[in-house]
């Protein structure tokens, strides 16, 4: 098992490239199922969350050709199963996903309830309810969520009682090739349904609505072939942002889109940095000052992401004065609370609130990781603190982050990967 070895007390500076989202790649692949022809797909993250999909869509009889130009060739002409394994689906929640692409090209499916990050309940009920009013019948048996809709998928309203992205995703999938038209209300706006709404767009798909909260989907007989390019993953971008705020430093972001990180830069002006953006680079300076703490409430999109949360809470543990951290999305992500403390964090948590008060220094310490976005807060807990942080469990971050250590030893920190 792999661990990270650091040495803190660096001011990060220096520029890294952002990589492909993930959160964008997973839901893009799987439209892949929907294509009875070739689908091309460009700056693809190298992320074992990515492999793992990569080979379930494989299992599935796709032929998966990839490239060192960080492209994917991927062809579903002989689809020849709608089953998503229990031994890929357990590691990944995201796989849930190809549930909607399935119904839409074979008109069922069969994929195991999805593991993942314990971050909390995030039920799938939603999904299902959602897909019955297209048409799919559903039974859940021996572990697997089956549907099946031996008509086809009919076009429907579909009003989610609370925003969904995977939801929104999926239904979005199978309304694509449903009869008539679908409407979805309350639906994410998050970047990266908007860059799979755009994906199934090039591909010969009908939707309004874009970026809104509602979709109509007018259902089309079938796509075909093409190319996509998947979005800039802005909570990399933030993460290396983050660490070079709390370390004080300096930090340039290449190939990024600006736009889809308001609400981490706002904050991040709010805690001190001085942010310049220009076309699609991020510049963040500290000038060498101590970052001030800041509050913060996580929402859906365009609010502040969830997925930003812990790395900010490892910001206020350094930062100048007092700030509340508040996580209204999942109800069991402060995980990362009690490793930070180890390191000596001032930290007090209240049901979903985490109020800090900055100390002058963290003292490195073993901690573990718990989920994808707690290992990323320790990684920068462990670049302010003194002396040395191991960080364990880091295939948590693999998940999510590309090349990670290599990215921040580019921009002067000391850390290290070992393998027992």
């Amino acid at each position: 098992m792999d661990r990270f070895l650091i040495r803190g007390g660096r001011a990060l500076s220096g520029d890294v490239k952002v990589s492909g989202a993930k959160n964008a790649a997973l839901p893009i692949l799987a439209a892949a199922l929907m294509v009875p022809g070739k689908v091309r797909f460009e700056n693809l993250p190298h992320l074992n969350d990515v492999t793992t999909m990569l080979q379930l869509l494989g299992r599935m009889g796709v032929e998966v050709l990839l490239d060192d130009t960080g492209s994917v060739e991927l062809d579903a002409s002989s689809l020849n199963s709608v089953i998503a394994p229990y031994d890929l689906v357990r590691t990944m929640r995201a796989s849930i996903v190809v549930l909607g692409p399935l119904l839409a090209r074979a008109h069922q499916a069969e994929v195991s309830l999805p593991g993942g990050c314990a971050i909390g309940a995030r039920p799938v009920n939603l999904h299902v309810k959602a897909l019955e009013r297209l048409g799919v019948e559903f039974e859940v048996a021996d572990g697997y969520i089956k549907g099946r809709a031996p008509g086809g998928l009919v076009g429907g309203k579909v009003l989610f009682e609370k925003i969904t992205v995977t939801g929104t995703e999926n239904v979005l999938m199978a309304a694509v090739l449903a009869k008539g038209e679908s409407v979805i209300e309350n639906a994410a706006r998050e970047p990266e349904v908007t860059n799979l709404a755009d994906c199934l767009v090039a591909l010969g798909a009908k939707i309004d609505g874009i970026g809104t909260d509602t979709l109509r989907i007018e259902g089309v007989d079938a796509l075909r072939s093409g190319r996509h390019r998947i979005i800039p993953d802005r909570i990399e971008a933030g993460t290396f942002l983050v660490a070079a705020a709390a370390t004080a430093g300096s930090c340039t972001l290449i190939e990024v889109e600006p736009k889809h990180m308001d609400a981490t830069l706002l904050k991040l002006e709010e805690a001190g940095a001085r942010i310049e953006r220009s076309g699609t680079t991020v510049s963040l300076d500290m000038r060498g000052k101590r970052a001030k703490a800041v509050d913060i409430t996580t929402l859906e999109y365009p609010g502040f992401a969830t997925d930003m949360q812990a790395q900010f809470v490892a910001l206020n543990s350094v930062a100048e004065g007092s700030g509340r951290v508040t996580e209204t999305i999942f109800e069991n992500r402060m995980m990362h609370i009690a490793e930070m403390q180890r390191m000596g964090a001032e930290i007090d948590l209240y049901g979903s609130t985490a109020s800090t008060v900055g100390v002058n220094h963290l003292k490195g310490a073993p901690v573990m990781s718990t989920d994808l976005r707690a290992s990323a807060s320790l990684v920068i807990a462990g670049l302010v603190a003194e002396g040395q942080t191991i960080v364990d469990r880091v295939y948590h971050i693999d998940r999510g982050y590309e090349r990670i250590e290599e990215k921040l030893r580019r921009l002067g920190a000391d850390i290290e990967r070992v393998r027992l």
